[in-house]
């Protein structure tokens, strides 16, 4: 390798994860009154406010960030890491929101960023990405809980603020026509990313691969468009039958207080969530190729951001078993490569994933301000180290830059 960069030496910084928290009328100020009672609503559960569906509280959310503590970006670091214990994890809930206007607000952000030297980012939601399964029961409040989301999110924020902010809507695919007129209103907007879940489109017809060819639609607008795909990850419920399956398979109920799914540990709420974790980001990727999505969108462009790339190995060999079955039209491992970029986490190893991705595919991303991404977002310059100084403005810069503004 040629003589390497420093951190220094990188003047420009293109972070493709980073966040906002979502304010209390994030799902309800833009929301249809008929609604009012469907999907997402805010109730008060032990003096909290809360986000209730169907009359139950989402358990995974505290609540609305403007009213409930967060933790100090990177906090928990140390924890994902295995550096700590879960007293320490739990004790950084401490920091109150009203002393982060940055968090909520996008001029505040920009003065935040211009002191982290970040040039441009991509902003996702912190909660919206989680809500979504949720609210499948009722479809039609899916629709309207994300349409109302994203025009509280256009104001808030803006999908392209300054030209440096891209504020990132999420399109939910329950339904193929509104799919389409979502992602039509956000292009008219000047939205240079969209997010989608990343599972199954739950429809109306049942559960339908994202790249089943009543979405062409809404791809073929993303392609011609030019606008990035995002999956951010989030929550999916798609694959509790999976969960299900393996528990019964290797006799868990039988573990009573040995297994990991009868602990309180963090991240274990089943023995097989570390295993069906990857498996779901591996198994959406294998169907978008599998399904012939590419093919037939040779210009889409999809994003993989905050799932790491510890699946990327795993995949690329399905891929390539895939390829045996012969009748497409370049090489499955192939078409992921071309057609998609990940961001890895920023405890892993990048450059092992750069053995298996072109340094072209790999997307800078800090997920600031949450408590398990860097401190600060420059912080991940060490992660690049060991890249040439090309590869690092590649990396750090150059690939969100062009995924944003295409020529």
């Amino acid at each position: 390798m040629s003589e390497l960069a420093t951190a220094t030496e990188i003047h420009r910084l293109f972070d493709a994860d980073n966040h906002y928290w979502e304010t209390s009328d994030a799902f309800t100020r833009h929301r249809d009154p008929k609604f009012a009672e469907r999907g997402v609503q805010l109730r008060e559960i032990d003096g909290l406010l809360r986000y209730v569906v169907d009359g139950v509280p989402i358990e995974v959310l505290p609540g609305p960030a403007d009213v409930h503590p967060r933790p100090l970006p990177g906090a928990f670091l140390d924890f994902f890491q295995g550096g700590t214990s879960r007293d320490v994890f739990e004790s950084r809930f401490t920091e109150r929101p009203a002393d982060h206007p940055d968090w909520f607000e996008r001029d505040a952000r920009l003065r935040v960023m211009d002191t982290q030297g970040l040039d441009y980012t991509w902003l996702f939601p912190s909660q919206g990405v989680v809500v979504e399964p949720y609210l499948h029961s009722d479809l039609d409040a899916t629709i309207e809980c994300y349409r109302a989301f994203n025009r509280w999110l256009e104001e808030q924020w803006g999908f392209a603020y300054q030209d440096r902010i891209f504020a990132v809507p999420y399109i939910t695919m329950c339904d193929p026509d509104a799919t389409l007129r979502e992602l039509t209103w956000c292009l008219d907007r000047g939205a240079r990313v969209v997010n989608i879940r990343c599972g199954a489109a739950v429809t109306r017809a049942g559960n339908r691969s994202p790249a089943d060819p009543m979405f062409d639609r809404f791809w073929g607008l993303a392609a011609e468009s030019g606008i990035v795909v995002a999956v951010h990850d989030g929550e999916d419920s798609t694959y509790t039958k999976i969960y299900e399956l393996m528990g019964e398979a290797w006799g868990e109920p039988h573990m009573g207080g040995i297994a990991p799914g009868d602990t309180d540990t963090m991240g274990q709420s089943s023995t097989f969530s570390g295993l069906i974790k990857n498996r779901v980001v591996h198994d959406f990727a294998y169907v978008l190729v599998a399904h012939r999505l590419f093919e037939r969108f040779p210009t889409l462009k999809v994003s993989f951001v905050e799932f790491g790339g510890a699946w990327v190995p795993s995949l690329l060999r399905s891929l390539d078993y895939l390829a045996h079955g012969g009748g497409f039209t370049s090489s499955p491992r192939d078409q992921f490569i071309e057609h998609c970029w990940v961001a890895p986490f920023v405890e892993e190893n990048i450059q092992e994933l750069a053995r298996l991705l072109p340094v072209e595919r790999i997307l800078f991303g800090s997920d600031w301000p949450h408590g398990e991404g860097f401190p600060v977002p420059k912080d991940f310059l060490a992660n690049v180290a060991g890249f040439t100084p090309d590869e690092q403005r590649r990396i750090m810069y150059d690939n969100a830059r062009e995924l944003t503004f295409p020529r």
